[in-house]
């Protein structure tokens, strides 16, 4: 009855169930409304020129990515359906001088200079392709055993297909329909604000209260989407995570943070929604690819960490209390607050020093999740391994997947990844604290070591993780590659469930910001055993993971790092 009861009652069964439920609603609308007219037959004759095009020449021919981008051009969110979706949960668009531009453009006739840009582009399209026919003609007069020829008529294709890129989108800019997104947004508010406020209901919330402060804090995720949508802002990697956590700390730490507004500050709900959506987009082959070298990462750095800086806390700085320092070692080594509640109750710590060790990880983390990022731009390290460093070595999944935006979709990829794993660490580490509590440290206490205990501390949000990733993977691979991408990956997904996921992570980040008040964090500035523990424990935790994410992603399965 417990189990049953808790299924409406606890966060993490909250974020499973309406994941699935806007899953489940995007396959209706675009697999049931919105697939595209005789795909199927569409797709075998494009694959019939394809293969035609493969074997008449030993590169790919003009042919062949003409008919790739007949294919790629078969998506369920360009249908009636998708579109409606598509606009409903989009974005403030990108701007770079006119704020309008970013809610509402109307239809306008292309200037004189944007008419002359496009006749120099299509001329030069119109060059490339006659040379690349040129090309191919000489490189199939040879019998395509002329090396050089067929480098030529490659390389000549090659410049042809950026040109023709080019052009497309030059093409796609200057006939840009008239577009209002402020409807939309209106109207995304309130169903947001409704799906979360109805799980806020059953779990005993103050609904009332978030509904009434609900659009506020999704004016200040608008208002961070505008600004990281800015051009030179895009162009400088400031993107809507950092936008809305410093804008949220700005607010927090100036004016402060009004009562009112933190019912709506959820952070865990949202973010744990959005990765319950994030599960859909990653295929099980992908979590496979990913987890093979992250169990590595986690499951071998994690508790090595924990253990070092538990006796390093001991020996080395004699913390008096041992319940503080596994508890600080727990929560800086697994995945923050839920390991260090985890902890806590393993080891029966005191009230304060679980309050200290969670005030330690929100300051670290709130400096880490900026800093880190900006380390890893600045010394060129590839998005996969510094996505792979965030994963392991940040505190919380909000912050991991705020740093891993901040670099590329395939760091968020790697970090969440990474970080789900490491998550499932909590179950394992609280039982063994558990043990080691009650035989070693507090022998003859009589700590109760049960599988109750684990289940209860275990997060549920990772079943819908991985859930929704077997299922949107089996979905996939049973329609096929071509039916998947366009129904799937360039339907359900990238039509409605990652713009609703970005949207979450985006009220998650501003949550963050709004709740992170550097004075109330001002003690632990102060020195002290537990942040010296901190601080080193988390000083061994980064050298390690960055040394074993590199020898797992780039010596032992390089090949999986290529396929990411």
């Amino acid at each position: 009855m417990r189990i049953s009861s808790n299924l409406f009652k606890l966060e993490d069964y909250w974020a499973v169930w309406l994941g699935f439920f806007l899953l489940l609603g995007g396959l209706t609308l675009f697999t049931g409304f919105s697939k595209p007219d005789n795909m199927d037959s569409r797709f075998s004759e494009i694959n019939r020129s394809l293969d035609l095009a493969a074997s008449q020449a030993p590169y790919k021919t003009i042919e062949y990515y003409q008919a790739v981008d007949q294919k790629n051009g078969i998506q369920a969110r360009k249908e009636a359906v998708g579109s409606f979706v598509a606009r409903f949960v989009a974005k403030p668009q990108s701007w770079e001088t006119n704020p309008i531009d970013s809610f509402y453009t109307s239809a306008a006739e292309p200037g004189e200079s944007d008419l002359a840009e496009y006749e120099e582009v299509t001329a030069e399209l119109s060059r490339s392709l006659n040379a690349a026919k040129t090309a191919h003609d000489k490189a199939q007069r040879a019998g395509f055993k002329d090396k050089s020829l067929n480098g030529q008529a490659e390389t000549a294709i090659d410049d042809w297909y950026e040109a023709q890129t080019i052009s497309s989108g030059l093409k796609a800019r200057l006939g840009k329909k008239e577009f209002n997104i402020v409807p939309g947004l209106i109207a995304l508010t309130v169903l947001i604000a409704v799906l979360f406020a109805f799980g806020a209901h059953f779990m005993g919330k103050d609904v009332k209260g978030f509904l009434l402060s609900f659009p506020c804090l999704m004016a200040l995720a608008i208002f961070s989407y505008f600004m990281g949508e800015q051009e030179t802002m895009k162009h400088l990697g400031f993107g809507y995570p950092a936008w809305a956590i410093i804008t949220g700390m700005l607010i927090a730490n100036t004016v402060g943070t009004p009562n009112w507004i933190k019912p709506s500050l959820e952070t865990e709900y949202y973010i744990k929604t959005g990765l319950v959506l994030l599960g859909g987009e990653l295929l099980f082959s992908k979590i496979l690819a990913i987890g093979l070298p992250g169990l590595f990462v986690a499951w071998l750095v994690t508790p090595t960490v924990l253990i070092a800086t538990y006796i390093f806390g001991q020996k080395i700085l004699k913390i008096p209390s041992k319940t503080l320092n596994i508890v600080v070692s727990a929560d800086m080594s697994v995945c923050g607050t839920s390991a260090a509640i985890a902890a806590a109750s393993a080891c029966k710590a005191k009230n304060e020093e679980l309050t200290l060790s969670i005030g330690l990880s929100l300051l670290f983390t709130a400096v880490m999740m900026i800093i880190l990022p900006v380390v890893i731009k600045a010394s060129g390290m590839p998005d996969i391994l510094g996505g792979a460093w965030i994963g392991g070595t940040l505190d919380s999944s909000g912050a991991v997947a705020a740093a891993g935006a901040f670099l590329s979709q395939e760091a968020l990829y790697v970090a969440a990844t990474i970080k789900m794993i490491q998550n499932m660490m909590i179950g394992a580490i609280a039982l063994g604290i558990a043990i080691y509590w009650s035989t070693v440290v507090e022998k003859g206490t009589g700590v109760e070591v049960g599988w109750a205990e684990i289940w209860n501390r275990f997060p549920k949000f990772i079943l819908g993780f991985i859930g929704a990733s077997v299922v949107f993977s089996l979905l996939y691979y049973s329609m096929g590659p071509d039916a998947g991408s366009a129904l799937i990956e360039n339907g359900v997904i990238r039509g409605m469930t990652a713009p609703l996921r970005d949207w979450f992570f985006c009220l998650a980040f501003g949550s963050i910001g709004l709740a992170t008040n550097f004075r109330e964090l001002a003690p632990y500035f102060k020195g002290g055993k537990p942040l010296i523990l901190y601080g080193c424990g988390q000083c061994l935790n980064l050298t390690l993971t960055l040394i074993m994410a590199y020898i797992m992603f780039y010596v032992v399965f390089p090949g999986i790092t290529e396929n990411i």
